[in-house]
């Protein structure tokens, strides 16, 4: 049995998975400048894995992002997030901004929010595709009894 769907969904889906995780990667670096921020964009990170799994099947997805590498994103997310909320110590405050505001509607105008942005888009894009990907893990099929 062949996994994933047919030709022209894969031949598209590698087409516009690429474009829906660039435009995810640009949510959240812009997220202090636009709509958007870390959150936002990891959802749309993780939907572009969603989706290559949905036209490949999960073997191909997990080549790519094992669950092993999907933890450890996880985690890593969450200790910068952590790590710009404990630097700010340093000054006296949690979640003082220490970095320079640099000019407004720059990319680098926001001091650590950027960086948290960051941090947020890490481990929201992760979380999702390892929760989908257990999803997919311990699905069960009608009509087939364990």
């Amino acid at each position: 049995m062949k996994e994933g769907m047919t030709v022209i969904v894969k031949t598209i889906t590698r087409f516009v998975g690429v474009m829906i995780m660039l435009f995810g990667v640009y949510i959240v670096l812009h997220g202090h400048l636009s709509p958007g921020g870390g959150f936002a964009g990891g959802v749309l990170l993780a939907s572009g894995f969603i989706l290559l799994t949905l036209a490949f099947g999960k073997d191909v997805s997990l080549k790519i992002l094992p669950q092993w590498l999907a933890s450890a994103l996880e985690s890593v997310g969450a200790l910068i997030f952590l790590g710009m909320a404990l630097l700010g110590f340093a000054g006296g405050f949690f979640f003082l901004n220490l970095l320079p505001k640099g000019e407004a509607g720059e990319l680098m105008s926001a001091g650590i929010i950027p960086l948290c942005n960051i941090g947020i888009g890490i481990k929201v894009g992760a979380a999702l595709f390892a929760v989908f990907m257990v999803l997919i893990m311990l699905r069960i099929r009608p009509g087939k009894e364990e």
